[in-house]
């Protein structure tokens, strides 16, 4: 099967309006939780394919690179707090063709529905295999023609355009596949497929109602952002 080198953006709103309940910023801040210092970044970064799966894989970074061809995409990025930052140029690789091509012949997963992305700050997602199958979901290593850097989730990030940015997990580090769906660990915009195209915001509540919820934790979620960038030494990332 031939390896597409350009990644639909099916989903996203790029070169159009908005979906609805968004907001347009003029830049991409790093948003949200854990309001701590940004993980290290490995000498010999890997990422760990483990849970359902009859062998656990430890992949270095360098061999995903090497055995997929790299693709492009472009397309917007949708927080669940109502802001959208549009016209992102990332490069990586195809999450599909990482699962069909290495993940599933030499992990062998066992009925896994889901995988629990895993980033090295603690931070974690339940995606749905048929949502992390789509097109346009990548693994990331690049942003706007720079290597990631750990204001959004070097070395590795999980691009997913057609879900909210939760779903987007920053410094990935582990795919744990899984044949149920747990739980929510959120207590709010933790929808099991947060979907933008279907304002799947929350699972329990209206999502006119997350609008408001989200606009107003906005400021102090980013006054918090803008405190720990001060304490780790990381100005030049200030929120405004």
């Amino acid at each position: 099967m031939e390896i597409p080198r350009n990644l639909s953006a099916s989903g996203s709103a790029s070169g159009a309006g908005l979906p609805p309940g968004q907001r347009r910023r003029r830049d991409f801040p790093r948003f949200g939780v854990p309001f701590t210092s940004r993980p290290a970044v490995p000498d010999v970064p890997e990422l760990v394919v483990n849970g359902a799966v009859e062998r656990e894989l430890r992949l270095p970074l360098t061999e995903v690179f090497d055995t997929l061809p790299r693709v492009e995409q472009t397309a917007d990025f949708h927080c669940v707090a109502t802001w959208s930052a549009t016209d992102l140029h990332w490069s990586g690789v195809s999450f599909r063709q990482v699962w069909e091509h290495i993940v599933v012949p030499r992990c062998r997963p066992a009925d896994a529905v889901a995988i629990i992305a895993h980033g090295a700050d603690a931070v974690t997602a339940v995606i749905d295999l048929r949502d992390a199958m789509a097109d346009n979901v990548m693994l990331a290593d690049r942003l706007d023609g720079q290597p990631l850097g750990d204001r959004h989730g070097a070395p590795l990030r999980l691009v997913s355009p057609s879900q909210y940015g939760y779903k987007n997990i920053k410094h990935l580090t582990r795919l744990e596949a899984t044949r149920t769906f747990p739980k929510p660990g959120r207590i709010l915009g933790d929808h099991p497929r947060a979907r933008v195209a279907l304002e799947e915001r929350d699972p329990y509540l209206n999502a006119r109602i997350y609008r408001l919820i989200g606009r107003t934790l906005t400021p102090p979620i980013a006054w918090l952002n803008r405190r720990a960038a001060r304490k780790s030494a990381y100005s030049h990332d200030i929120i405004t």
